[in-house]
Parts: C-alpha cells; structure tokens; sequence
C-alpha cells in the first residue's frame, strides 16, 4: 500500500504553490485595527499614533499576498513588491532598535527567512516601538536616536527628528507602493479596511 500516492504529493505542491500566504493567530493581534488613540497629545503619544497609522497600513497592504505577488515588478529598473517588504522590514527594525537605545547593524540579513515571517516580524518591531513610545517621557524623545553601524566600521548618530521624516514616513510611502504593485498584479488592497477610522468595515 502507497502511504504517500505521487498524485497527492503533485496535489499538494499545486496548492501550497498558489495559495495566499495568510497571517498567523498572532499577527492578527498587531494592527488589524487600530489600537486606541491615547488619552492626550503628547510628543511621545502623536509619534505612537503616526506609527500605529503605519502599523495598520502596513498589515492590510500585506494581508493576502501571495508568492506570486512578490515577484511583480512594474519595470525592470524597480524593486520586486517582495523586495519593498524587504526595505519595509529594515525601516520598521530601525525605529524600534531606535526607541529601545539599540543600534542597527548593516547590512540586515533576510536570507532564510519567509514572507510570513518577515511580514510578521515587521508587524511585531511596529509594535514594539509604539508601545515604547507610549510610555515615554518628552524628555526620552532626545534619546530614541537613530544608530547605524556600517560594515568598513562606520557610523552614525542622528536624532528622532530623522526617524520621523526618515524611516517612518518613508515606510508609509512603501505602504502605498506594496498596494499599488499588488493592485496592478490583480490583487487588490481591501477596500473594507479604512485608514482613517482604521477599522474594517462590515
């Protein structure tokens, strides 16, 4: 008796081939809404909220894509969308190592690593800095700066200043790429999902 029949393997492989890479349990907990606004506007609380603004941006431009998707490229002089989710991953790691007094090291190495699991740790990083800026002090603001170390032994030292008109409007620029290359490869962004009540509509 065949445990493992050719025909289910072929079947399997068709599947798992053009199937919709779909968000874990535990993504599902990061920006599928909104979080909350806070209760006041602080500096620290406005930079939560623009970052939890990208938070949710970022988990429906990449809900439902699928390995197909992440090969569209509108030319060949630009990026793959699977290489933006790359870059998308490196501007989201920068402002949490930022808000934890970290330094990034370049360059990020991706190797190995899924969609999925790049989707979910981008999710996961966006989080961990709006949490971070929700319970700072004004005066923490001056110390969430931005570190880079290069592989010739450079670097550089620049202020949150930069991390707002830097890695985190840029991400948000990203954001609306990842949907118009997914639009433009047949797979529409929800249009249930709206960004400025950042709920999802019934």
């Amino acid at each position: 008796m065949e445990t493992c029949p050719i025909k289910y393997l072929l079947t399997a492989f068709l599947v798992s081939a053009c199937c919709v890479v779909a968000p874990t349990a535990a993504e599902r907990a990061y920006y599928d809404e909104i979080p909350a606004a806070p209760a006041d506007f602080t500096a620290p609380n406005v930079a939560a909220r623009t970052v939890d603004g990208l938070g949710f941006r970022y988990f429906w431009a990449t809900e439902g894509l699928t390995e197909k998707n992440l090969l569209y490229r509108p030319n060949e002089d630009a990026r793959t969308l699977g290489e933006t989710i790359d870059h998308l991953y490196n501007l989201a790691l920068v402002v949490a190592q930022a808000t934890a007094g970290e330094t990034t090291h370049f360059p990020i190495d991706l190797s190995g690593m899924s969609f999925a699991e790049k989707r979910e740790t981008t999710l996961a990083n966006i989080k961990r800095a709006s949490d971070r800026l929700r319970v700072a002090d004004v005066g923490d603001l001056d110390t969430f700066q931005l570190e880079f170390k290069f592989p010739d032994g450079g670097g550089r030292k620049l202020p949150f200043w930069n991390a707002l008109n830097g890695p985190i409007a840029d991400a948000l620029w990203h954001c609306g790429q990842v949907v118009s290359f997914r639009r433009s490869a047949g797979n529409p962004f929800n249009s249930n999902a709206s960004v400025l009540t950042g709920t999802v509509r019934e």
